[in-house]
Formats: structure tokens, C-alpha cells, sequence
């Protein structure tokens, strides 16, 4: 985690912040338990996916759900629930780092089975994809600068407001700030190396991620007061209905069995320790 603390300490630096913002796509592979290989997997993995490995996409620059850790492997919370569902349904989960806005777009292509990455089911992504049940909640917030004269965020109000491109914290500030006010960039931390260098007045983002950067800079702070609140799922082909089915069954049993819960603690504990 300490890794994670310093990614986001240097949204201060501009050199280092260009290096971050360039990160190619990377594939992170799921542990093997319940290995797909075996043939006693086989016949179950491809009734589920045709090759056996469910490949999900997701933005890695979202913590605590997922980032990259000390071994330039993305963890997180989301990457732990995908990794615990591929063991309840005994195949290989491979999981993509790409921009958030891409990954509805590569399900629906076909080029991922589907996606990860603090999701929100909304009625327009319904349109192409499917949605698992909920597996977490969460809100959205504001961040500003300390220094600000800003309290609340009905205060920012016809101010410039930075989101993550084709997020739910895109679509909440455009509904409370106008589309002509916001400005939207692909990955949370060029929105706030803007807030930063005084280009925007405020980034909308998930509560969680937002008190991260906040924490790992003494000069932001969140607001108080919630924009808007979250449930999320894992987005999945339109065209795979065993695939829902499947995922939905293992979401029930991680729940049931405390997994869910344990995720979730894991690294909101780690997150107040830092």
C-alpha cells in the first residue's frame, strides 16, 4: 500500500504525473486456485465463457477498489471480488487495465466478457450490457482546495468541476453543475493534477477514492455534504445470460459466507492505517 500512497503524493509533481498518465493497458491474472486447466473445470469453465477465462476490464488509478500495488499488480477491492469469483466458479479471471470510458464499449465488442471498476447499473449502460446484483455501495463527493472558500457543493455552483470521462461522477456533476462546467479527463488523477494547478475549482469523484487523494495531499479536502449516491455491479455481455447467471450465484455465496464483507474491511482498515 505504501506504493499507492506515493502514485498519488505525485500529483504535485508535473513530470512524475505525466509518467503516471501514460500507463499502458496490462493484463492481471487471477490466482489459480480451482485452475481452469484441470480437467475437471473444463466442461463447467466453457459453459460460462467459450475459453474458459472470463477477461474483465477495469481503471486502475480508483482506490481502494483497484490500483497497483508494490509488484505493479492491480489489486483492490474489485480485483479481490473478481478473483474470489473465479474460484466459486472454478475458471481463470484475467482483468485489463484501460481507461473507464472504454470498457462498456470493449464488452459490447466483444473484446471483454466483462467489467469491473466501480460500476454503476444505470438505465443508458443497460442498453448494451448486463448488470450483476450489487455487491457495494458507495456516494460520490466533492474535493476542493483547502484553502477554498468553498463548503458545501451547491457552493460551486457555475464554477469549473473536473470527472472521470463516462462516470456516474461524470453524469452527477454535469445534472448539478451543467454540462458547460464540466471538464472531463480519462484517469481521477489528471482531474486532479487540474484541481491542483488551479485549472478547476472541484473534482466529483467516489467518496473512498476522494478522501485517498485528499489524505495523500494536505492541501485537498472533501466535502462534507454527498453529491450523489452509488451502487455497484459487474457489467457483462448482453449476449451471455449463463455468464450473469454464473456471476450472480457467486456474488450470492460471497455474501452469504462473509467474503464480501471481509473485502471490504480488508481495505478500509488498511485505508485508516495509512
Amino acid at each position: 500500500m505504501k506504493n499507492l500512497k506515493k502514485v498519488l503524493l505525485a500529483v504535485v509533481t508535473t513530470s512524475l504525473l505525466v509518467a503516471c498518465s501514460g500507463k499502458n493497458q496490462k493484463d492481471n491474472v487471477s490466482s489459480k486456485e480451482n485452475d481452469p486447466s484441470n480437467n475437471s473445470n473444463k466442461s463447467v469453465a466453457s459453459e460460462i465463457v467459450k475459453d474458459g477465462v472470463i477477461d474483465l476490464g477495469t481503471s486502475a488509478d480508483f482506490p481502494p477498489y483497484e490500483f497497483y500495488d508494490d509488484n505493479n499488480k492491480i489489486v483492490g477491492i474489485d480485483a479481490e471480488i473478481a478473483q474470489e469469483i473465479g474460484k466459486k466458479l472454478g475458471v481463470e479471471v484475467k482483468i485489463k487495465d484501460m481507461d473507464f470510458s472504454s470498457i462498456i464499449a470493449s464488452i459490447e465488442s466483444g473484446k471483454l466478457d466483462g467489467g469491473i471498476a466501480g460500476i454503476t447499473a444505470t438505465e443508458e449502460r443497460k442498453k448494451n450490457v448486463n448488470f450483476s446484483k450489487s455487491y457495494g455501495k458507495s456516494v460520490q463527493k466533492v474535493i476542493v482546495k483547502k484553502d477554498s472558500a468553498f463548503k458545501n457543493p451547491e457552493d460551486l455552483k457555475g464554477k469549473k468541476i473536473a470527472s472521470q470521462l463516462g462516470t456516474t461522477g461524470e453524469a452527477a456533476a454535469k445534472d448539478t453543475y451543467g454540462e458547460e462546467n464540466i471538464q472531463s479527463f480519462s484517469k481521477n488523477m489528471d482531474a486532479i493534477v487540474a484541481l491542483n494547478n488551479g485549472k478547476v475549482d472541484g473534482v466529483v469523484l467516489d467518496d473512498q477514492t476522494a478522501q485517498k487523494f485528499a489524505e495523500a495531499n494536505k492541501d485537498l479536502t472533501v466535502l462534507e455534504k454527498d453529491l450523489a449516491k452509488d451502487e455497484y455491479a459487474i457489467a457483462l455481455d448482453k449476449k451471455n445470460d449463463k455468464l450473469l447467471e454464473a456471476v450472480n450465484k457467486a456474488i450470492d455465496e460471497l455474501e452469504k459466507d462473509g467474503t464480501l464483507d471481509k473485502i471490504f474491511k480488508k481495505y478500509m482498515d488498511n485505508q485508516k492505517n495509512e
